[in-house]
């Protein structure tokens, strides 16, 4: 009935990781639709954030494979640690109120870098399921689709309301994060 190699649980477990990846984008997409924004810009912006969501979790999986092929059980341990320690980072900054840098999202360098600051810890999610055995292609799909989809909401979103909902969806990113590096060390 499944038809991939992947388990429903993994997938079931990659779809809520791709959500709370996808919440950085959807809340500073918030941030960025509250100042104005053209819906051709809502579609480049997403196209771009989806095409980051899979690349860096790409290269994190590959950079995991290599580390867990290294570090062998020790791997599962460092992989839970790393989704801890970005979950806390990320809830800490929604805490702590952190104010993103604002730049020009219509010029290539400003997109590239607005790309970049929500898909970074894409990489780091990446290294750590790349120290487990997932279906490589089908998860940075996932990643990406949402990543995507959920920047064109955040974009649509903050056109139309004020930005207390971004910071709380950064912080219900953190949380999920951090649950699933529990998870993985018990």
């Amino acid at each position: 009935m499944f038809s991939t190699s992947m388990e429903l649980g993994q997938l079931i477990t990659i779809i809520i990781m791709a959500i709370a990846l996808g919440l950085d984008a959807f809340s500073l997409g918030i941030g960025i639709g509250m100042k104005g924004i053209r819906l051709l810009d809502i579609a480049k912006i997403s196209f771009v954030i989806g095409i980051f969501h899979v690349l860096m979790p790409l290269m994190g999986m590959f950079m995991g494979h290599y580390v867990s092929a290294l570090l062998g059980n020790v791997a599962t341990a460092a992989g839970g640690c790393l989704l801890i320690l970005l979950g806390s980072h990320m809830i800490y900054s929604s805490v702590r109120g952190e104010e993103h840098v604002s730049f020009d999202h219509r010029t290539f360098l400003g997109l590239l870098i607005f790309a970049l600051s929500v898909s970074i810890d894409s990489f780091s999610v990446g290294v750590s399921l790349g120290m487990f055995a997932t279906d490589i292609v089908l998860t940075v799909l996932i990643f990406g689709m949402f990543g995507g989809a959920m920047s064109i909401v955040g974009l649509l979103v903050g056109r139309r309301v004020s930005g207390w909902v971004g910071e709380y969806g950064e912080a219900f990113g953190g949380l999920i994060l951090l649950a699933f590096g529990i998870k993985f060390l018990l």
